[in-house]
């Protein structure tokens, strides 16, 4: 836990169509109410969208590291919108336009325009710069402003960089993305000032001293509907009401690329002394919707559990009585393990038809990476895996933490 501070501001996550009205209580979080998506458009398969973003990402921090990041680092696989997301209102301009904006801790822009069309006001500053980002889901490129940015009446931010589209793929439904992953990823993406970082949300909510730590936390909660209450953010510090026990930390990796990242080092255990992947690098993702792991390791989980591959959906499957038989996978993340129980491992039921699937069976969260182990992003412990877990993204001391809740070991699938 977190030392009180002066500020913590929350942002709730309810899987509504309108958002509530933004309510201030003193001496409280503020919240703000947002949507969670399942947007299913398209043939692309659940699996099939979060491998084209592993790509996108993996080929990113390649081409960072190698100082040849520009528009010429685009991946083949088309773009595709993602399966399941989490969007947030944020305002922008005096008078402020609203624009819905996907959750994201896998990339550092803040960028409008997808959707709705960016207003200019009197707070509005055009910079020299241009601005563009490609994701394994989608790409933009535009023109970058300055603007008040508002997360909620006291998460006001002044000169905020903002990414203005003119052109976009693969956000159908949205109107851009509120990056939230380490400011780093932002270098290369302003032309001409290419090497240039563009310090995010977080980073300026900080520097303004509107929050008193440089950090933000992420609750959520898993769903069997598409009408509940689903998690939130928190910038500043940590809501003790989200967590059980205390915070684990772990630094970020020195493995490259998932180092590019909010990447950590763990290994993954089936039942009592199954290993399924050993130590190695990986990364925390919100915009992953599955939990990812290499794919010799995910061969090894296929032959402890006894699933089969399901065509349709393209992932793993199981019959209820070999369900009911499903141990946990531990994830042991700087010497701290973490308990992902069978019904944890399980797509949820009343959702499988969603995916392609069939109302008889039970289809597995943990899925195939694409890559084999050893190539420095080894899996990823997407929104699945973040359901049951509080997570923190520590800017200040380059750390993830990550603690139990009262669903780790709820049965909601």
């Amino acid at each position: 836990m977190f030392p009180g501070s002066s500020i913590i501001a929350t942002l709730t996550l309810a899987i509504a169509v309108a958002a509530n009205p933004l309510v201030q209580v003193r001496d409280t979080p503020i919240t703000l109410s947002a949507a969670k998506r399942f947007n299913f458009t398209g043939s692309a398969s659940l699996l099939e969208r979060d491998q084209a973003r592993v790509k996108g990402l993996r080929q990113l921090a390649e081409a960072k590291i190698s100082g040849k990041l520009n528009e010429d680092a685009v991946i083949s696989t088309p773009a595709t919108n993602q399966a399941v997301d989490y969007v947030v209102n944020v305002a922008v301009g005096s008078p402020a336009t609203t624009y819905s904006l996907l959750v994201d801790t896998g990339s550092s822009n803040t960028w409008v325009g997808a959707g709705k069309v960016y207003v200019r006001t009197g707070t509005s500053t055009q910079t020299n710069d241009r601005v563009s980002v490609t994701y394994g889901s989608g790409s933009f490129s535009g023109t970058e402003f300055t603007d008040t940015v508002s997360l909620g009446s006291s998460l006001t931010i002044q000169r905020q960089s903002i990414g203005v589209a003119s052109r976009s793929q693969g956000f159908n439904g949205v109107d851009g993305i509120l990056g939230i992953g380490p400011v780093d990823l932002t270098t290369g993406t302003l032309s001409p000032d290419t090497s240039s970082t563009v310090p995010t949300v977080t980073d300026n909510l900080f520097s303004q001293g509107v929050i008193t730590q440089n950090l933000v936390a992420v609750s959520f909660e898993p769903t069997t509907s598409l009408s509940s209450t689903n998690g939130e953010l928190t910038f500043g510090g940590t809501d003790s009401s989200k967590f059980t026990g205390s915070i684990s930390f772990a630094p970020i990796t020195r493995t490259s690329p998932a180092s590019e990242f909010w990447g950590i080092d763990q290994t993954i255990r089936y039942g009592a002394s199954t290993s399924i992947l050993s130590s190695t690098a990986g990364i925390v993702d919100t915009g992953t919707t599955l939990t990812l792991i290499a794919s010799d390791a995910l061969r090894r989980y296929q032959t402890a559990t006894g699933a089969v591959l399901d065509n349709n959906t393209g992932l793993l499957r199981l019959t209820p009585a070999q369900f009911a038989n499903l141990q946990s996978l531990f994830f042991t993340v700087n010497g701290a393990t973490f308990e992902l129980t069978a019904n944890a491992q399980a797509w949820p039921r009343s959702l499988n038809t969603a995916i392609g699937g069939n109302t008889n069976s039970v289809y597995l969260i943990v899925a195939d990476l694409g890559s084999n182990s050893g190539e420095g992003l080894d899996f990823i412990n997407g929104l699945t895996f973040l359901e049951r877990f509080y997570s923190v993204f520590d800017t200040a001391n380059r750390r993830v933490g990550l603690a139990t809740t009262s669903f780790t070991h709820a049965t909601t699938n």
